[in-house]
């Protein structure tokens, strides 16, 4: 079966000539780019989050990083170029229009990964309630659920138990799956993960992670790398060839 890298490749390299495919960019093939969705409200309470995530991403993984932030409009053109996105909100938002619910629907239909991230540390978010609204409009037919603890996200790069964050308000994921494709499109963190992978202009990091310190800090980072990898190659990890040697590493964790 042809996985989403080869498809990506072969669309690349011109291997296939006769499907459009929205989501293979215009842009340097080579670089994974931080796509950031921008939207009316508070759409980046921590601005820097992206830099330090890109380094590691760089330094710890073949993925070549790009270091420029994109941020894309809902309405732009530009939305289909990315194979990730992720939107961050620390409170309320004026509810998008029909036609950004669309767009937002076509993309993640296409192939498009969703990362979300409940910023504002709060049990009972105005961002999360607002966000839950907007998904049950954009998928009246789907329910976001808890995402299982053995799902491909935990184990994509890193084997993980926990997603980490600044804080863990939920010490698991949530998401939006597509059964029929065995794909994951949305995935959602209420513990600010963004806040986690903050730095100042000096190098320091911006925010304590609470309660697990440091540990809590690295498992965020893992998660972000993860998720990354997860958009890039969907479901290798499931292949039988990888169950062995998961196994053994999961009894460490």
């Amino acid at each position: 079966m042809i996985t989403r890298r080869d498809f990506l490749n072969l669309a690349l390299t011109g291997g296939i000539c006769s499907v459009s495919f929205p989501l293979v960019g215009s842009y340097k093939s080579s670089e994974f780019n931080f796509a950031q969705l921008k939207y009316n409200g508070d759409w980046e309470p921590r601005p820097r989050a992206y830099r330090r995530l890109m380094s590691s991403l760089d330094l710890r993984t073949s993925v070549k990083a790009s270091f420029q932030r994109k941020t894309i409009e809902i309405g732009s053109k530009e939305l289909f170029h990315f194979p990730f996105l992720y939107l961050a909100g620390n409170g309320s938002f004026e509810p998008f229009t029909e036609s950004e619910r669309k767009r937002i629907r076509k993309f993640l239909k296409l192939g498009g990964t969703l990362l979300v991230d409940d910023a504002s540390g709060e049990e009972n978010s105005a961002f999360d309630s607002q966000f839950r609204s907007e998904l049950s409009e954009i998928f009246p037919e789907l329910l976001i659920k808890r995402i299982p603890n053995d799902h491909v996200i935990y184990k994509s790069f890193y084997l993980l138990s926990t997603p980490g964050g600044r804080n863990i308000i939920k010490p698991y994921l949530e998401g939006i799956t597509f059964e029929d494709e065995d794909r994951t499109t949305v995935i959602y963190s209420r513990n600010d993960l963004g806040g986690a992978w903050s730095e100042d202009e000096f190098g320091r990091w911006e925010f304590e992670c609470v309660p697990g310190g440091e540990f809590q800090r690295e498992q965020a980072f893992r998660m972000g790398i993860n998720a990354i990898i997860y958009s890039l190659t969907g479901n290798y990890k499931k292949d039988q060839i990888h169950s062995p040697f998961i196994d053994r590493r999961q009894l460490n964790l």
